[in-house]
């Protein structure tokens, strides 16, 4: 299924330059993997959290109402070269007053925004959208959309994206019931592709995932792993329950497109490296904690992992590791629950921190208004 949407001139301009710089695949452009764990984790703690800017809905810095985009969630971020992709989940573009939460009319399962803003101080200004034929955000994954009953698809719900050998990649759930706060079940995790810059994608027959795995929601990195290039993917299980697994797939979209292709990690051999194995059932819990949408970045600065999610269905907080698969620090807090209520999904993007690393913006999700906003936190650090 093929799905055609219109994009404004300056993506299609800045896109085609940033696929052929970005994504040609190969060895050395993804971050170098270190396997190292004789160091100290140095993150101290995290301060100076503040909200910066509403990015989605009334009265948020970018015009949302024109592209029918009243309330939406998630917003995690897929880097191409010059280009940023915002990737939505449920979207509506009707939502009556008083509304908490996903609802209202004209439901699209997921949207896309784009920028090339590359100051993060005052919030993102949107560049555009993908668009549907008559200048809307379009649906790029379309679900279903049946009853909340457990008896099919209700929606699919982009968790991350990743960009390789000219393509983009979006990984979807396939949510087929929303159940208790924290708690939804899933057919399937599959990929949604396209090959134009974002103008028209496809949801892929394969690869997929089982919805009772650990690989429903991931985050995604391209890490140069001994001179080729892989996609690693920490993944949890539907909901907010479970904890983190690793699998790793080379960076081709003839292997990204292969289930076969992907290995999984099975733990530390006697000398320290990784081992890796084709059977899914093999892979290990890398972080034994309950936690919810999650990004994963590099910190060049600080030379350390840094994982942001929400705790225990609970709190947003960042974990510091010492390689993918850890080990990882305690939770650093960056906002409760108390602070911001109904907070879920804290996405990071390592195109947004300054120079000198300590400054990090992320979106953030707010169950009420139902909207995306953006974040700023100063990372607090100790010599290692």
């Amino acid at each position: 299924m093929r799905a055609v949407r219109r994009m404004t001139a300056v993506l299609a301009t800045v896109g085609a330059t940033a696929l052929a710089a970005s994504c040609a695949g190969g060895g050395g452009d993804g971050v170098e993997l270190s396997t190292g764990t004789d160091r100290p984790f140095v993150v101290t703690g995290v301060s100076g959290v503040t909200q910066v800017a509403q990015l989605t809905g009334p009265g948020a810095i970018n015009d949302t109402e024109s592209v029918a985009v009243a309330g939406t969630d998630l917003g995690s971020m897929v880097n191409v070269d010059d280009v940023t992709y915002l990737v939505f989940g449920d979207t509506f573009g009707t939502r009556d007053p008083g509304t908490t939460g996903g609802g209202g009319g004209n439901w699209r399962s997921n949207a896309i925004a784009y920028t090339t803003d590359d100051d993060p101080s005052d919030g993102l200004t949107f560049d555009g959208w993908v668009l549907d034929d008559v200048g809307l955000a379009a649906e790029v994954a379309v679900g279903d959309k049946h009853p909340n009953t457990g008896g099919g698809e209700v929606t699919k719900i982009p968790t991350y994206g990743f960009a390789v050998d000219g393509a983009i990649y979006l990984y979807y759930m396939s949510v087929t019931f929303w159940g208790e706060p924290g708690r939804w079940d899933a057919d399937h995790a599959g990929l949604v592709r396209s090959t134009d810059d974002g103008q028209t994608w496809e949801v892929l027959e394969a690869p997929r995932w089982p919805g009772e795995g650990n690989f429903v929601q991931v985050a995604a990195v391209t890490v140069d792993d001994g001179g080729t290039d892989h996609v690693y993917l920490w993944g949890i299980p539907s909901g907010r329950f479970g904890g983190v697994q690793l699998m790793r797939v080379p960076a081709t979209t003839e292997a990204v497109e292969d289930v076969d292709a992907y290995t999984y990690f099975a733990g530390i051999d006697a000398d320290g490296a990784p081992t890796w194995s084709a059977d899914m059932g093999d892979a290990v819990t890398v972080l034994d904690r309950s936690v919810g949408e999650l990004s994963v970045m590099y910190h060049e600065q600080t030379q350390r992992w840094l994982l942001t999610t929400m705790v225990d269905n609970g709190d947003a907080v960042l974990f510091e590791g010492l390689t993918p698969w850890g080990p990882w620090s305690d939770p650093h807090v960056l906002t409760t629950q108390a602070e911001t209520p109904g907070l879920y999904g804290p996405y990071l993007n390592p195109r947004y921190v300054s120079d000198d690393g300590r400054t990090l913006w992320f979106t953030l999700s707010i169950w009420d208004p139902y909207n995306v906003f953006w974040y700023r936190a100063e990372l607090e650090t100790a010599p290692g």
